[in-house]
């Protein structure tokens, strides 16, 4: 029915059974992406949380070839392996780089802007559960304002996200987009479409996660899908330049019935010390930026 209704790949490339944590946001868009993937198809992690959900040599969960790197260097070993399929001759092979944010917002971002200058073509896709997790959960830049981390232990963080969309649109890429795992038949489409792009192509994944967030195993979808209600996360995409908000997003922007962030954070203990003037803030970054996408997708 899945199939003939959305026309999803029936195929799993997850192998029953991982070491992820209960309800992670990332196993479940992993799923479908690997779907929109499909076989002929590397990969190349960093230590990660998704270093953990494959499994420890020589067994694995995921049926796709893999190769694991150092935690900076995820987008250069993406650049090896495509130079590598050149000098064999090997064609119709999709290349792709999966890493946390901290492997993407911090660690990982001079690989990753210097492979994309380049244009080499490859995927990148940054899955973004707002924090260290893999290591204590400890604040990365992609971590929200008010957020409890284990290195803000005291004090909540007291910046805001690092627009990491932004800084790889600055370097003119064919396809750029946002997806979630509460929304997938929306993150299969895009995946499915960079699949068929070439040239860098960036993807960044909302994933929520119990243990780092603070919320029960069960809520990840909900949680997931209050992120997208509230704007604090964005479904979009940006091809050849020309920005369109997509899915649940587009609606919204058509309904105007966005709710407010504090429906967001108050199901989530790493923001159970958020001060009102924090929240004030908050809200007010989100509406600028919702504000921003409104003006560009009018504009295209």
């Amino acid at each position: 029915m899945i199939e003939r209704l959305f026309k999803v790949n029936t195929e799993e490339y997850m192998l029953p059974g991982n070491r992820a944590c209960q309800g992670c946001g990332l196993s479940l868009a992993y799923r479908y992406a690997l779907k929109a993937l499909r076989e002929n198809t590397i990969l190349t992690i960093p230590a990660s949380c998704l270093t953990v959900l494959h499994g420890l040599y020589p067994t694995t969960s995921v049926a796709i070839p893999c190769l694991n790197c150092t935690f900076a260097s995820t987008a250069a070993s993406a650049s090896g392996i495509v130079a590598g399929l050149s000098a064999l001759n090997r064609s119709g092979i999709t290349v792709v780089a999966v890493a946390g944010d901290g492997g993407t917002y911090d660690i990982g971002i001079q690989a990753l802007s210097g492979a994309a200058e380049r244009g080499t073509d490859f995927i990148f896709v940054c899955y973004d559960n707002e924090g260290y997790m893999n290591t204590g959960t400890q604040r990365s830049s992609a971590t929200p304002m008010g957020a409890l981390t284990t290195t803000t232990p005291l004090l909540t963080k007291q910046q805001n996200k690092k627009d990491m969309l932004k800084i790889m649109e600055a370097h003119d890429l064919p396809y750029l987009a946002t997806t979630s795992p509460s929304y997938p038949i929306d993150l299969y489409d895009k995946f499915v479409k960079a699949k068929r792009i070439k040239g860098s192509r960036y993807l960044q994944i909302s994933a929520p996660c119990p243990p780092g967030w603070g919320y029960p195993p069960k809520d990840t979808v909900k949680i997931g899908r209050l992120a997208v209600e509230t704007g604090m996360v964005v479904l979009c995409e940006i091809e050849d330049g020309k920005f369109r908000l997509t899915g649940r997003s587009r609606s919204l922007a058509e309904r105007g019935n966005r709710l407010p962030v504090s429906n967001y954070v108050e199901r989530q203990g790493r923001f159970r010390k958020i001060s009102e003037e924090q929240l004030s803030n908050l809200q007010r970054w989100v509406d600028n930026k919702w504000n921003e996408y409104l003006r560009r997708a009018e504009g295209s």
